[in-house]
């Protein structure tokens, strides 16, 4: 066992924790029995302290654990009442709030969870409705400002399946005149709701679970394999791809993520929650392993960080509650240096996570410099619950760009693969190569079984799962990413599937061929453009088209760029790379335009280690030109 503060130091260290068989460690079986561990530690104590605004985060409402428990076994015993079984599917289209981690856990007890991101159009939130032929909807009364009960609405109405909704509200949480008001109103408001040519009941949080046992589950539990959440990974039209999680690997994957810093999840430690409750990191590292822990979650408005005054009162809110750590994206990073900390007491502090999107390397340390709060990047994806690779948090152990270790109990290897797609060896050490990951974290496939298809691989007599992403691994063990197979787009941490990009643009009739990418963003850390082969369309036309047939907001491409010839491979492919490679040579001679300086040679290039690297001479102003690049994720080597 590692028994220093500091958790893993060297793979060695985890090498020789793996040593303890997994089966006698001490890990409860089920989300449920996670949640009954974590409240036995003080019944008392805050789990969670939430404000609707930010102006009021010294005043929260607070649940304790024993109300925690309390909620979620109600919410598990009044589904079942509703006639949610094993494999029936419950689904929520939710901001954050308490009644939020009432209906996961909740859910899960008494069958499965589906999270639908409440940013998505209806016909999205329909599609995926419908490809889990889910039963309950658990959605935001009808509320000012936002238009999620209108959306929900409309996605009803061709999805058969729905037996029931149920509403929550946020002016329950709130005090004062106008939450009187409209709390009154939303408990006027009718029991039914009429769509499709039928009538389905609509309850109220408070109304479902009024009545039903707290003290207990009236069923049997859950076994350790049983499906407990279901996230969308992929696209959002079309088939959309939806990751099968169990028990088990959620259980798992928070305690060996808690194995890299004990110290952070232990009774009390508060930890702040500023992501999205459909995300998997918001829902285990800063949800169910602080619950599973007895620690506190500061939940942050129901907007997350995207709350009015989040961000700019941030720092009194670790202040105030002695924030020991919180996850982020390279957005929210940067955001918080321009927030002023003086006479603010930030000790507690043990260290911030990223992981959703690449950490560029001059943002990362004036990060750490200015604030004096480290940095832990890691690596991980939906279908392997949250984590699969961290940087330990030793000071001296933490490598800056890589996505660290692998965590003790699974399995993290780097596979050499031929141009059929099947596997040919294991790659040697510093050789770029598929990363594969293998444990009790990896989910049980997606729910449409045909996107199943050449994602695990048996090798070696274990199951291994084909991430599509690009990294080599080095002889102290760390994992360095070099690209995405995937060829997803990360935009602030949330991730554009090209496909829905190039589907929709080629319904123009003057487009052959498009391909989407990624271009290198300071803010955002990319944003959506897209390249097209065809006719020479006027640029007001193509971007009106694209407002109004790309299905998702935050994908519509911030420039449309056309080509006598799309770059292609030799079986006729397109080939992205060199795509991506352009726009990273867009991007440095842009920088260098803007700062007056010159550049003398510029070759960018793909670096069998490394990915795309850019190789660069400049006149003069060498240093500005490091400074105003380090504020990206791309290689970069400076010529003298």
């Amino acid at each position: 066992m590692v028994t220093d503060a500091a958790g893993f130091k060297t793979l060695s260290d985890i090498q020789a924790f793996e040593q303890t068989p997994l089966a006698a460690q001490d890990m409860p079986a089920t989300t449920f029995a996670a949640l009954q561990k974590g409240a036995a530690i003080n019944p008392a104590a805050p789990a969670i302290s939430f404000f609707v605004s930010a102006r009021d985060f010294a005043r929260p409402k607070v649940v304790t654990y024993a109300d925690l428990l309390a909620k979620v076994t109600q919410t598990a015993n009044a589904l079942r009442r509703l006639g949610i079984g094993r494999d029936d599917v419950v689904a929520y289209v939710l901001p954050n709030l308490p009644e939020t981690h009432f209906v996961i856990w909740g859910g899960s007890a008494a069958g499965q969870v589906l999270a639908i991101n409440p940013l998505l159009e209806a016909d999205q939130i329909a599609d995926l409705l419908r490809s889990a032929n889910t039963k309950v909807l658990v959605t935001l009364e009808k509320t000012p400002k936002t238009d999620l009960w209108e959306k929900c609405v409309q996605a009803l109405d061709s999805v058969p399946s729905i037996q029931h909704v149920v509403t929550c509200s946020v002016f329950d949480w709130m005090d004062g005149a106008a939450a009187k008001v409209f709390g009154t109103l939303g408990k006027l408001r009718a029991g039914s709701l009429r769509v499709g040519g039928r009538k389905l009941p609509v309850i109220r949080f408070p109304s479902l679970i009024a009545g039903a046992k707290s003290d207990g589950l009236e069923f049997a539990p859950p076994a350790p394999g049983d499906i407990s959440t279901m996230l969308c990974t992929g696209g959002t039209t079309g088939l959309p791809k939806i990751a099968r999680r169990t028990h088990r690997s959620e259980v798992f994957d928070c305690w060996s993520a808690a194995q890299f810093n004990p110290q952070v999840a232990t009774p009390g430690r508060a930890v702040f929650c500023g992501l999205p409750l459909f995300h998997s990191n918001a829902i285990l590292i800063t949800g169910l392993l602080a619950f599973m822990n007895g620690a506190h979650v500061v939940l942050a408005t129901p907007q997350g960080y995207r709350g009015d005054g989040v961000v700019a009162n941030f720092w009194r809110v670790v202040d105030r509650y002695k924030v020991a750590t919180f996850s982020g994206v390279p957005t929210v990073y940067s955001a918080l240096l321009e927030v002023p900390r003086e006479g603010l007491d930030i000790s507690s502090l043990v260290f911030g996570a990223c992981g959703a999107a690449p950490m560029p390397v001059e943002l990362f340390n004036e990060f750490v410099e200015k604030t004096g709060v480290p940095i832990v990047e890691g690596y991980g994806l939906t279908e392997g619950a949250v984590a699969s690779s961290l940087n330990p948090t030793h000071p001296d152990r933490r490598r800056i760009g890589s996505i660290g270790l692998h965590l003790p109990h699974q399995d993290m290897r780097c596979a050499i693969f031929d141009d059929r797609d099947e596997f040919v060896r294991w790659a040697e050490t510093d050789e770029v190569g598929v990363i594969m990951i293998s444990g009790p974290n990896v989910f049980e496939g997606y729910l449409i079984d045909s996107q199943n298809t050449g994602i695990f691989l048996e090798q070696g007599g274990q199951r291994w799962f084909n991430t599509g992403d690009l990294a080599r691994q080095d002889a102290d063990g760390y994992f360095w990413m070099t690209g995405r197979k995937k060829e997803l787009i990360i935009r602030g941490g949330h991730n554009i599937d090209p496909k829905i990009i190039e589907e929709a643009m080629h319904a123009h009739p003057g487009i052959t061929m498009a391909a989407a990418v990624g271009r290198p963003d300071v803010k955002a850390g990319e944003l959506p453009v897209l390249y097209f082969q065809g006719d020479d369309i006027p640029t007001q036309e193509l971007f009106d088209f694209a407002h109004q047939h790309v299905p998702e907001r935050a994908a519509v491409p911030k420039e449309l760029i056309r080509l006598e010839e799309l770059p292609v491979t030799a079986v006729g492919k397109i080939h992205k790379v060199t795509l991506n490679m352009m726009e990273v040579e867009r991007t440095i001679r842009a920088e260098a335009k803007a700062a007056g300086h010159e550049i003398e040679t510029l070759e960018v290039v793909q670096d069998a280690k490394r990915g795309i690297v850019a190789r660069l001479r400049v006149h003069c102003g060498t240093d500005d030109m490091r400074h105003l690049l380090g504020r990206y994720t791309f290689n970069v080597d400076f010529i003298d």
